[in-house]
């Protein structure tokens, strides 16, 4: 038995897929088989059920598997132990941000991380939060903020902040102040066209749920997964739109468009703070993630 086996089966058993292990891990489907068959010979035991549809854990497995965690996981804190004594935190963190998120926080962040942790490799990734879930579950990301409130299992989250959304048009030719109703009312928007992510992102779901709950359906005219895309077409005139103050503050031209928050009840959004309960953080990324909740509540809270 060695380390790199242990690593291949802890992932193959969360994953439960050769296939989705193979490609997270980045080695051949065969050479992973091999390994793992390898491992179950020295120990005597057969540890995943193959199947059609995937590979499951056996009983010995689900014990291979709780120690096994442990055993990296104290591999990973030695190694950053006697890395420390070189001169600090060195290793590499890969974290995910939602793209409005990422415009807002990433000067700051990784000027912040470079200072207080020279020696340390930072990875920000940008993807919906759909997305950033799958794979902080198969190991691809180490941290994520998530626009949503919603816990999925093998998930850790943690609420930050909640941010608010606002309606989104375009600023008409020649206007140089905003006017001076700065209100809108959900349903009286209801028939203008809106250019709106489609689902499951997590806003497009707040919003709908919003006009459901005032009895009203939105005109949807385009589904656009992508914020500046979707901020592209308001200036162009295609509709309208619902997004976060920090999507319109850190979009290219922010003077192009108009922002108007919802009368009561205000549609927010909760950031979350995630990272995945099947693997214990290691030491820089406990690091990371405090100073994320630094960055994040002070950036955020400058836009309200």
């Amino acid at each position: 038995m060695d380390f790199k086996q242990l690593q291949y089966f802890v992932t193959v058993a969360e994953l439960e897929s050769f296939t989705k292990a193979s490609q997270s891990l980045g080695i051949a489907q065969p050479a992973l088989s091999r390994q793992i068959r390898l491992l179950e010979v020295d120990l005597r035991q057969n540890l995943l059920i193959r199947n059609g549809r995937g590979a499951t854990p056996t009983d010995a497995g689900k014990l291979l598997l709780d120690h096994a965690r442990g055993i990296l996981h104290q591999l990973e804190r030695t190694k950053e132990e006697l890395r420390r004594l070189r001169g600090g935190l060195t290793g590499r963190v890969a974290l995910g941000l939602p793209p409005s998120l990422a415009r807002a926080l990433t000067v700051a962040l990784t000027r912040t991380f470079r200072d207080e942790m020279p020696l340390a490799q930072l990875t920000i990734r940008e993807a919906l939060s759909s997305s950033m879930q799958e794979e902080l579950l198969n190991a691809r990301l180490d941290i994520a903020l998530l626009y949503s409130g919603n816990t999925t299992m093998g998930l850790h989250t943690e609420h930050l902040i909640d941010e608010e959304l606002v309606y989104v048009s375009a600023r008409p030719a020649g206007l140089l102040e905003d006017p001076q109703e700065l209100y809108v009312d959900i349903k009286s928007i209801a028939h203008l066209p809106l250019v709106i992510p489609s689902r499951p992102n997590a806003i497009r779901m707040y919003v709908e749920s919003a006009f459901l709950a005032a009895g009203v359906t939105p005109n949807i005219t385009f589904e656009i997964d992508g914020v500046p895309a979707i901020l592209d077409l308001v200036a162009d005139g295609a509709g309208n739109a619902v997004l976060t103050k920090h999507a319109v503050k850190s979009s290219f031209r922010p003077s192009a468009f108009i922002t108007k928050s919802f009368k009561e009840p205000k549609i927010q959004i909760p950031v979350t703070l995630a990272t995945s309960s099947r693997r214990p953080s290691t030491q820089i990324q406990i690091k990371t993630i405090e100073l994320l909740k630094r960055i994040v509540v002070e950036n955020i809270q400058k836009v309200f």
